[in-house]
């Protein structure tokens, strides 16, 4: 496998799980509960991800970086770049082993889950306080229902 193949895997899946987050964020200005339903898609999509790269590593008898390893920490200060883009990792993509490479997406994947954790964690709350679509048409029709006929 050459060094590049593991990110081609991770585009695909990223574009789905990204596709999920910009289809829950559409939906979340009529439906809590779906934006809701589509992140947490798009998290199981990128723990999925996740648990192929581990295997992969596993399977090929490659070492994952501890959390805290010198090289993982590196990857973190560079992951906070702005914008964080592709060409960040692009040398490392193209110059180091797969070892290297799959460890880089391990990491950018924890990274990415950590956010989307927070973020659902957040829709959960919006979604407790409001309530979605159908519990707010119910307290709209029950609102109306509740006038005096000649106020409606």
């Amino acid at each position: 496998m050459r060094a590049t193949a593991p990110w081609i895997k991770w585009c695909k899946r990223r574009a789905v799980g990204k596709q999920n987050i910009a289809e829950g964020s559409k939906a979340a200005v009529t439906s809590k509960e779906m934006e809701l339903k589509l992140t947490n898609v798009a998290r199981a999509s990128l723990e999925e991800l996740l648990l192929d790269y581990q295997d992969d590593l596993r399977v090929r008898d490659l070492r994952q970086w501890d959390k805290n390893s010198k090289e993982a920490l590196y990857v973190r200060k560079l992951a906070r770049q702005t914008p964080l883009t592709f060409e960040v990792f692009r040398e490392f993509c193209e110059t180091r082993s797969a070892e290297v490479v799959v460890n880089i997406a391990i990491c950018l994947i924890h990274q990415a889950n950590y956010l989307l954790d927070q973020q659902i964690k957040w829709q959960e709350q919006d979604f407790i306080k409001e309530g979605g679509l159908r519990e707010c048409m119910t307290r709209v029709r029950l609102e109306q229902r509740n006038k005096p006929k000649g106020r409606r």
